[in-house]
Order: C-alpha cells, then sequence, then structure tokens
C-alpha cells in the first residue's frame, strides 16, 4: 500500500470515532485493528505495529476515565502521538553552521539515488545562500564522475572530482582541502554505493571517512526496498557514525512505511524525503507535519515557512499598491515568479489542510506549471509601459496592434494572450475590491494591521475567483476563512503569496 492509501485508510479508521454513538472498548479494538491491518499492508514492521496497538490501548483506559472527558479526542491524540513515536527515533537533527566549512559524506546503497540527492542538498542550501560544493569520491561505478558534473553544472554548484585519480579516499581529501581553502560553507562528498556484504567497499567508506572527518554522516536510504532498509541501515551504523537519514523515491508509488520505520530503529533522524526526479523534488522533514500531510491535515507551518522564504515582507512596494488598489501586469508577473520559487504545486497543495498530497496528480502538475510558463513567456514579449501600466489590459484593447505584437513575440495565438489580460482582469479587479474595503488596512504592517471585521468579504471574493473543487476540497467559505485565520496567526507578508497562488490556479 502507497503512503497516500495507507493516510486514507487511518483517517477513515479515526472517522469512525465521530460517527460512532458510544465510545466504548469494541469500537477502540475496531478503530486499532483497521489502522494495524493498514500499517502491516504499508509495509511496517509487525513488531512496531503491536506496541503502537499496545500503548494506544495502554493511555486509554475506560475503567479509569471520569465521565464527561472526550474519549474521542483522546483516542484521536493518542493514536497522532504513537504514529509520530514510528518514525521519530527521537534524537535532534544535525545543522550546519554558517561562517564555517560543514563537510557532509553520503553513503548508502548501490541504486539509491545518492548522487542526485547530494545535488538536491546542494542546491536546497545554495538556495537559502549558502556557498556549496560536490564532491565525487565515487571511483567505483562507471559513469559517476559524469553523472555528478551534469547534475552541478545545470544546477550551478562548483564540484572536484578526477578521471584518472582512481583512489577516492585522495580525490576526497584533496576536494575538501581545496574547498575549505576557497571558503565553502556546505561540502558534500559523494562516496561509492554498497552493498553490506562488500567488507573492501565498506572500509573504504571508513577510511574516506577518517581522511575528512565529516560532520554529518548521510545515509540515503531507498524506500523502495522497504523492511529490509533496517538491517542495511544497521551495518551502516556499525561502521561509520551515521548521524542523519534521506530518504529517497518517496513518491507515492512506494510503500514507505518500511522505511519509515526503520529509521527509527538507527537512532538517526530523518533530515529531508526525496519525491521525485527533479532537483525540486525535495523535501525538509519534519515529523509531526508528515504525519499531519499523511491525514489530510495540512502543514500551516510548512506552508508559512515556504512563503517566508521568499521575503515578502521586502516588497513594501506591492504591500502599498495593494493598499491602494492597484495591480499592474508586472505585480502578476512577479506572482507566478513566487510560485515558480515555491517549488511543485502538488507539495503546496499538501501544506493546506484539507488537501491530499494527490490532490494533483503528476500530469496535472506538469500542466499547471507549462501553462503558468506559458503565461509568463507571454509577458516576457511585453515592454515595461504594458507591464507597468495602471490602465492594464485597457491598453491593449484600445489598441489591437499591441496583442498582435506581443503573440508574435512570445510565438502564442492572439486568443492566448487575449486570454492571459483576461484573467489579469479579473485577479485586478479582486485586487482592487480588496484594497477598496475601507478600513481593511489600517497602516503599519499588512498583517498585523488587517481589520478582521472586513475580512470575511475579502474571502468571499477570493472563493469566487477559486475553482469550485479547489473550494470544496477546502471545506468551502469556513474552510478558507479557517486557512486565512491561520496563515495570517503565522506568517506577517503572506497574503501576497497567497494571492499569487490563488491567481496562478
Amino acid at each position: 500500500m502507497v503512503l497516500a492509501d495507507l493516510g486514507r485508510k487511518i483517517t477513515s479508521a479515526l472517522r469512525s470515532l465521530s460517527n460512532a454513538t458510544i465510545i466504548d472498548e469494541d469500537v477502540l479494538n475496531s478503530m486499532l485493528k483497521e489502522i494495524c491491518a493498514a500499517l502491516l499492508e504499508a509495509d511496517v514492521n509487525i513488531l512496531l505495529v503491536k506496541r503502537l496497538r499496545e500503548n494506544v490501548k495502554a493511555v486509554i483506559d475506560f475503567d479509569e476515565m471520569a465521565a464527561g472527558l472526550n474519549k474521542r479526542r483522546m483516542i484521536q491524540t493518542a493514536v497522532f502521538k504513537e504514529l509520530v513515536k514510528l518514525i521519530d527515533p527521537g534524537v535532534k537533527a544535525w545543522s550546519p553552521v554558517k561562517g564555517k566549512p560543514n563537510v557532509i559524506m553520503f553513503v548508502g546503497l548501490q541504486g539509491s539515488g545518492k548522487t542526485t540527492t547530494c545535488t538536491k542538498l546542494a542546491y536546497h542550501y545554495q538556495k537559502k545562500a549558502w556557498k556549496t560544493c560536490l564532491i565525487c569520491a565515487d571511483t567505483f561505478r562507471a559513469g559517476a564522475f559524469d553523472q555528478l558534473k551534469q547534475n552541478a553544472t545545470k544546477a550551478r554548484i562548483p564540484f572536484y572530482g578526477s578521471y584518472t585519480e582512481m583512489d577516492p579516499v585522495v580525490i576526497a581529501a584533496e576536494g575538501v582541502e581545496k574547498f575549505k581553502k576557497e571558503n565553502f560553507e556546505i561540502i558534500i562528498v559523494d562516496t561509492s554505493g554498497r552493498h553490506k556484504q562488500e567488507e573492501s567497499l565498506f572500509e573504504e567508506m571508513l577510511q574516506v571517512s577518517n581522511a575528512v572527518n565529516p560532520d554529518n554522516v548521510i545515509y540515503v536510504m531507498d524506500a523502495t526496498i522497504g523492511q529490509a532498509c533496517e538491517a542495511q541501515a544497521r551495518a551502516f551504523k556499525e561502521k561509520v557514525d551515521v548521524a542523519s537519514v534521506i530518504i529517497t523515491k518517496l513518491d507515492g508509488h512506494a510503500k514507505g512505511g518500511g522505511a519509515l520505520s526503520a529509521v527509527a530503529a538507527t537512532k538517526s533522524p530523518i533530515i529531508f524525503i526525496g519525491t521525485g526526479e527533479h532537483i525540486d523534488d525535495f523535501e525538509q522533514f519534519k515529523t509531526k507535519p508528515f504525519i499531519s500531510k499523511l491525514l489530510g491535515m495540512g502543514d500551516i507551518e510548512g506552508l508559512i515557512d515556504k512563503v517566508n522564504e521568499l521575503n515578502l515582507d521586502d516588497n513594501e512596494e506591492l504591500i502599498n499598491k495593494l493598499k491602494h488598489g492597484e495591480f499592474t501586469l508586472r505585480d502578476m508577473y512577479e506572482q507566478f515568479q513566487n510560485i515558480m520559487k515555491m517549488g511543485p504545486f502538488s507539495q503546496i497543495m499538501s501544506l493546506i489542510p484539507g488537501f491530499g498530497s494527490d490532490f494533483l496528480s503528476k500530469g496535472n502538475e506538469q500542466e499547471s506549471m507549462a501553462r503558468l510558463k506559458r503565461l509568463m513567456t507571454i509577458m516576457d514579449s511585453m515592454n515595461d509601459e504594458e507591464l507597468d501600466s495602471k490602465e492594464g489590459a485597457k491598453m491593449f484593447m484600445r489598441n489591437q496592434g499591441r496583442i498582435q505584437r506581443v503573440a508574435r513575440g512570445s510565438g502564442v495565438s492572439v486568443r492566448e494572450v487575449q486570454e492571459l489580460l483576461s484573467q489579469y482582469q479579473k485577479f485586478a479587479a479582486m485586487v482592487k475590491k480588496m484594497g477598496g474595503i475601507k478600513g481593511l488596512f489600517k497602516g503599519g504592517d499588512m498583517m498585523k494591521n488587517v481589520n478582521q471585521s472586513q475580512m470575511m468579504k475579502l474571502n468571499q471574493q477570493m472563493a469566487k475567483m477559486m475553482d469550485p473543487r479547489i473550494l470544496h476540497q477546502m471545506g468551502g467559505i469556513g474552510g478558507l476563512q479557517n486557512m486565512m485565520k491561520q496563515f495570517q496567526q503565522g506568517a506577517g507578508g503572506g497574503l501576497g503569496g497567497m494571492m499569487g497562488g490563488m491567481g496562478g490556479k
């Protein structure tokens, strides 16, 4: 069973509590039976499943419970805590230190996606303004250096390796020394993939570790091998001090339960998960939000992190325009850029409560991204006067020659340019209404000073703009209100990003 199905089955079992008239031992047993069956089907170790069942039953003692207690809430909380325990070893994850060299060594089995993951991690830190680089110390696999070189060049990350030197220990030591001298902060060393039976390769891994003295050893674990992960992870842990785990290929097709639950046994926390082939298919792992997302409860904290990464607070000009109900084509272009920076749509949607991780299929997601890029290509063919005009679409309607010129310049039909302008008009109209609501912005910080009594009008406007299916998934206008309220509480300046998201749909 894939993880998305596991989430649905556990959610369904928990929902049975809400439908029960009386909460008693039979209801609890029936619910636990469903949850345990789902976990076993998702490849979670039988002993861990047995422990989860026993721990929940130990917490919920109907004979000892005082009258009036909310039994439903207590059972749901107990199940949530035990699911967290399944994948949380209770060890604090290692963090790099800014301004000094942090050497990170990657280890793992052949075919686990280790080299690709090295690039993903380097790219993740590079986006956050760390000075990052890659070293290929894998001389065992033919083409390993070529793959790393290709990945690094594409992501514009400095790299080091050799076609002539065959000793991985020498390559690793030279690369680390070179990048330390050049004041790199994140130095990632890729090593040869191996199997636990290959003693010579394990010895080589130990020698590389001794030569570069890593600050963090990351074990890359392939989610598709299920419960076999535990034996492999233990074998690596016995040789080198594995401090962190990254799980790859957790893209909804893998069972994943075996890999996730194997981590707790190694006492090394999961720090990231790979969810696809692309460099952006990479998520920072936090246990509670992960379980929340799995159960369709969303992850507002993760969404806030994504928006805060965009530094929307710095965009005072946009905030000032919003206060006056102004919104140009350039503003819309910048909001589209923000959506692209936030990452794949399906990841963003899964962070919002009420949306499943499978809300957008890969096909729909790729279509959405392609459409967004196409709209941006059209706007790339507009001149500064058109992009910055307060008249927006009216300028084009008065002069059809402008539409034809933009269509030719961007290689699209006149109709597609007209559709873009129509989309812009709808969105600009919502912004104008929002800016025109008396007292919505009372000056100063945008989010702290939103007049709550006016928010309902804004939510209604947003609801009209949205695809009815999306609104239904969110729980109607009430769900949208709740999401906006949570969003306000956690992210100053995040409204601009949210509006960009709504406009892009």
